[in-house]
């Protein structure tokens, strides 16, 4: 025990528990997360708490979906942090595993997934969401849930994880819950903590843009136009790059032009050295 949520550390001590919530009837949430906790995630657990008796969330910094120049190294880790907030918000229990627990000797197996995977994050991170998959893939296998929830900021990952869900019929409903936003309107993301006091006054501009975009795509202005200005944008607002800014078909991921039904605008771009993502939803 850790700040009064149960913790555990092994696949066999996580079916144990989730047997034993199994035989009194009761139903169970998943949160899989990356650590570093915040209010966006906990958000989460809320959620979860609404779907289900029982809550579990992971934490388990993924090393497969990092890239070889990506920040596995220096992402947070703050166990005893997240336990805290973890029972402060309800959760009932945290695993933790080790990644010899989860990518034990001769691991060979890889959960890849077409179509929405690729373009936006899928083309500037390769292997990303093969990782996302694959460890998402054996967390929902692990514990059984009933409901997984997870961020609509990470909106790519979150189709990705309903694709597979539905074509491997994991027997998960998958929940996406609203992004939560700082007062300012910045998406609220562990890897906020990288940025400079100077960088964090510029970041909002994200968001702004993203809403710009939205009030022109409503207003009838062609998409390619629209993104076309927002890079501009956000480059004269002091940001160091844009991977993309792109307007897709909110289920779908096609690319959209015209506003013809429910889209979603998203962007990922380098503030410093921190990388922002971020997503609006645009309806008819």
């Amino acid at each position: 025990m850790s700040g009064g949520v149960e913790i555990v550390r092994s696949v066999a001590d996580l079916r144990t528990r989730v047997r034993a919530w199994r035989s009194q009837g009761l139903t169970v949430a998943m949160v899989p997360t990356m650590g570093a906790l915040h209010r966006g995630h906990l958000s989460l657990v809320t959620t979860a708490l609404e779907q289900a008796d029982r809550v579990i969330a992971s934490v388990f910094v993924n090393p497969t979906q990092f890239g070889p120049n990506e920040d596995f190294s220096r992402y947070p880790r703050q166990e005893e942090m997240d336990a805290e907030a973890l029972t402060g918000a309800g959760c009932h229990l945290l695993f933790a595993p080790t990644v010899a627990e989860m990518y034990p000797d001769g691991f060979a197996t890889t959960v890849t997934v077409t179509g929405v995977s690729e373009g936006l994050c899928g083309d500037v991170r390769p292997g990303h969401f093969a990782g996302v998959a694959t460890v998402v893939t054996k967390l929902l296998l692990q514990a059984l849930p009933d409901v997984a929830v997870f961020g609509e900021k990470d909106y790519q990952q979150l189709a990705v994880i309903r694709r597979f869900a539905r074509d491997l019929d994991l027997p998960v409903t998958i929940v996406g819950a609203p992004t939560l936003r700082e007062a300012d309107g910045l998406a609220m993301s562990s890897r906020n903590a990288y940025m400079s006091e100077a960088e964090r006054a510029i970041a909002p501009v994200v968001h702004k843009t993203l809403t710009h975009v939205a009030e022109g795509l409503r207003a009838g202005k062609t998409g390619s136009d629209l993104c076309r200005d927002a890079v501009e944008t956000l480059l004269a607002a002091g940001l160091a790059s844009v991977d993309y800014i792109e307007i897709r078909d909110a289920a779908t991921l096609a690319p959209v032009e015209r506003l013809e039904r429910p889209a979603r605008i998203l962007v990922a771009a380098r503030l410093g050295k921190t990388r922002l993502i971020d997503n609006i939803g645009v309806e008819i």
